[in-house]
């Protein structure tokens, strides 16, 4: 025989919102005065999972019927017997610059993405990691999400280790843009290694044989994996292609220092491969002073898309998709994050498509 339960037993379909649902009917019929019983005998009662328990649990926290806090007992906030009132639905934004600073293509897809959340009774709220250390930024984050009874976080370049504190939470977080190696959470990115795989295969089929990648040094995955996949591109086809990596700290000054010593080596790129959009035209300024001209004499690809690639001329060689798709894809994994309070810890890829432009020149 099955342990009497103070509560219906869930469904087995949707089972996180019928474990949501079963646990607050059981804390409005007064079942338990100020805390839940532990998640493993939640677990018992409900025959379902730990995960889903957890899962149910977050459901409710959301609406402000309970509070979860680390290592404790999970509180009930509710009055039994008495309706709950709905707090505001709150989806935080991470990021460690505002969002003034990100690119006009990343403005675009967040207010899309806004758009979209409040339809469904959303809204979304930013917090800037601002430069300190990483246990200030932990305990700030903490602050954010308490006051503000986050549903869940969307982590916008985070570094390693706070992606790998939200990976040790109860808050769910999706990554928007690639996980470090190692770090289990979802996530949503432009596939960037494939990007800059076959930018390097367009480059070798046009007869480029030296070719630069030039990227921030900032540790963000998905750099990481635009540096691996360039690499994987170039060595490809064998010992004669040289690939380098160029990393800079993102001033104007480092991308410049780092161009004069590229190109006063004894073998300089007719090629570059630019990951980060803001610094495409920088290159091309400093190396029109230095007097060579893209394409005529150095050939060029931006990783990434931005509006003023297309209009100018000659048009910037790179890679685009459309923000719709970008949005809407973005929106489902959110949606089911908030709603179910858990996805798999996998990542999602966008593959975007070459746009040819006229930066990328045959070596005759």
């Amino acid at each position: 025989m099955s342990p009497a339960t103070p509560f219906d037993l869930p469904l087995r379909t949707s089972l996180a919102a019928q474990v949501a649902a079963s646990i607050r009917k059981s804390i409005e019929q007064g079942t338990w005065d100020t805390c839940l019983p532990s998640e493993r005998r939640l677990c018992e009662l409900l025959h379902v999972s730990r995960p889903t328990v957890r899962a149910g649990l977050r459901m409710l926290a959301g609406t402000g019927i309970i509070e979860i806090s680390q290592g404790r007992r999970v509180r009930i906030l509710g009055t039994p017997g008495q309706p709950v009132a709905e707090k505001r639905k709150l989806v935080g934004l991470i990021t460690h610059e505002p969002i003034a600073h990100l690119t006009s293509r990343a403005i675009q897809l967040l207010s899309g993405i806004r758009a979209q959340l409040s339809e469904q009774g959303f809204a979304m709220e930013s917090f800037v990691c601002a430069q300190s250390s990483v246990a200030d930024q932990r305990r700030r984050l903490q602050a954010f999400i308490r006051q503000g009874r986050v549903f869940c976080c969307v982590l916008l370049s985070v570094s390693r280790e706070l992606q790998v504190w939200f990976a040790t939470q109860s808050i769910p977080a999706l990554v928007l843009g690639s996980c470090h190696p190692s770090v289990r959470l979802p996530s949503l990115d432009v596939d960037h290694r494939a990007v800059c795989r076959h930018a390097a295969g367009v480059f070798l089929a046009k007869g480029h044989r030296q070719v630069a990648l030039i990227v921030p040094n900032s540790g963000i995955a998905g750099y990481l994996a635009s540096e691996d996949g360039f690499r994987e591109g170039m060595e490809r086809h064998g010992p004669d292609a040289r690939g380098i990596v160029v990393r800079h700290t993102g001033s104007a000054q480092s991308i410049s220092a780092r161009l004069d010593v590229l190109f006063k080596s004894p073998h300089p790129p007719t090629a570059l491969l630019v990951a980060k959009p803001q610094d495409v035209f920088l290159v091309i300024i400093h190396l029109l002073r230095r007097g060579l001209a893209v394409p005529d004499t150095v050939s060029l690809i931006a990783r990434d898309h931005d509006h003023i690639f297309e209009i100018a001329h000659p048009a910037i060689s790179h890679y685009s998709y459309p923000n719709e798709s970008f949005v809407q894809t973005l929106a489902r994994l959110l949606l089911r994050l908030v709603n179910e309070g858990f996805l798999n810890p996998e990542p999602t890829y966008i593959l975007p498509k070459f746009v040819s432009g006229g930066t990328v020149k045959p070596l005759s």
